[in-house]
């Protein structure tokens, strides 16, 4: 299986502009700059696009994990925040926050500790070689 997403921009870094569009058409020529990427702009950034990809993609994994672990899973929210250095222009790290209804059958300590898994296995943290942090919120 292959996903893909293309990228058109026009211009220079300051005052160019681009598109996005995923082959879903999710995304379809969405707008993105150096506003929307460094500042406040209409549109979306790489980084909030990984941040958008990880939270998904965790939060599906836990489902996953919760479910072969013999626990059907709640309400699952999770929030990714992409921390970046603008300095160094580079992705320090991820902080995912989840915040989960409770599920009969699992204590706190045992939903953490199958959280951390999934967290561990997803497919879009494991592509990811930037330190990823969690924090759970499980009531």
């Amino acid at each position: 299986m292959k996903r893909t997403a293309n990228a058109h921009w026009t211009g220079n870094l300051m005052q160019g502009t681009g598109e996005l569009s995923t082959q879903s058409t999710v995304l379809n020529n969405t707008q993105y700059s150096f506003k929307t990427r460094f500042a406040d702009g209409i549109g979306t950034n790489p980084e909030e696009l990984i941040a958008a990809a990880l939270a998904g993609c965790f939060s599906m994994a836990l489902s996953a994990t919760l479910g072969q672990a013999g626990f059907t899973a709640g309400e699952i929210f999770t929030t990714a925040t992409v921390d970046l250095d603008l300095q160094a222009l580079s992705i320090t790290g991820i902080h995912l926050e989840l915040k989960a209804t409770l599920i009969d059958g699992v204590d706190v300590a045992k939903f953490k500790a199958i959280a951390e898994g999934a967290k561990a296995h997803c497919i879009i943290s494991k592509a990811l070689s930037v330190p990823t942090t969690l924090n759970i919120t499980y009531a």
